[in-house]
């Protein structure tokens, strides 16, 4: 039985846990709190990030990480993006010297606007071969409770995506692979701003043409980005590109969108921060996106209201965000 270790008990590792379990993985979690561990161990269930939502028999948890990570093929990182860094420096010594590290994670790093992919090999020194990212359309509760849904498996090596797709593929849940590391990364971590822009928009009471065009123009700052970074352009039409953004930016289910739509109704960052415990990745990443742009000299006014709003208090304006720009003709790279 393939083993697999888990690092973060909160909702998308808890689902993405249950997937491996359906696909016959024995699946050890890691969590850092020993109430919520003690939880998965004897209720099998995650009252915190997923409640009601029965845990297969083969996921066990622990606070210990050596004895997650002992002996596992592979290691799915689902922390928060900000954390990976300290994280994984501490678990690097106690990885198998074969693991396949897998990120979940949709982010990109304050500071250094490395993608979590980067990361994970400048702190573990691990081949990009024995890297892989998982990204799509995957709301955590939804696929928890065992809906249809497809996502991406991204690795340089190919062999390697295969045999992560054949580690959770289940009879609802569908990996496809992909070896555009960096368009998935980023089709997932830009989508996470964009969805806070179309929240705001919703908040604010504008309408379905407004969230439209924002869905729209938001996907042609990510592909505008992608290109310069390298990234294939079919990727920012699939799962990891358009069906991330249409998830995150339509469903109530979406962090980053409710977030920003008690943005748009009037409440601080921080008043909507004291709301809630779980973590949405734009607020932290819309900066690291912003500063990559700039790096790349990519046009992206979106992401820079958003920055304005999220890091700069500025009231929401994500409607002129689009109005006050020069016209010119709708061509993919404009």
């Amino acid at each position: 039985m393939t083993r697999c270790a888990v690092f973060g008990t909160g909702s998308w590792g808890t689902a993405f846990s249950i997937v491996l379990a359906d696909a016959g993985c024995d699946v050890t979690m890691w969590g850092r709190r020993q109430e919520l561990v003690d939880a998965i161990n004897t209720r099998h269930e995650n009252p915190e990030y997923m409640s009601g939502v029965a845990l297969p028999p083969n996921i066990v948890a622990t606070t210990d990480p050596a004895k997650a990570a002992a002996g596992a093929e592979f290691v799915i990182l689902a922390v928060p993006s900000q954390t990976l860094r300290a994280n994984l420096t501490v678990w690097t010594p106690l990885l198998s010297d074969d693991a396949i590290l897998v990120s979940l994670m949709k982010g990109v790093e304050l500071g250094t606007a490395s993608r979590m992919s980067e990361v994970i090999r400048e702190v573990t020194g691990v081949p990009e071969g024995r890297i892989a990212v998982v990204s799509g359309p995957n709301l955590a509760r939804e696929i928890a409770e065992r809906q249809p849904a497809a996502s991406v498996i991204a690795c340089t090596d190919e062999d390697v995506a295969s045999r992560f797709q054949a580690a959770c593929h289940t009879p609802y849940f569908r990996p496809y692979t992909n070896t555009d590391v960096v368009g998935c990364e980023l089709g997932g971590a830009v989508k996470n701003v964009i969805a806070l822009a179309v929240g705001m928009a919703d908040g604010m009471g504008l309408g379905d043409n407004t969230k439209a065009t924002l869905i729209t123009r938001g996907l042609a700052e990510t592909a505008r980005l992608g290109a310069v970074m390298g990234a294939d352009a079919h990727t920012f039409a699939g799962l990891a590109g358009l069906g991330d953004l249409v998830a995150s930016c339509a469903s109530p289910l979406a962090r980053n969108r409710t977030f920003g739509e008690k943005l748009g109704r009037g409440m601080s960052v921080e008043e909507v921060m004291g709301e809630s415990r779980q973590i949405a990745e734009g607020v932290k990443s819309c900066e690291s996106v912003q500063l990559l742009a700039q790096r790349y000299g990519v046009e992206m006014p979106i992401t820079d209201v958003v920055v304005s709003v999220v890091s700069d208090g500025k009231p929401p304006s994500v409607g002129m965000a689009l109005l006050s720009r020069s016209a010119k003709p709708e061509r993919y790279e404009a």
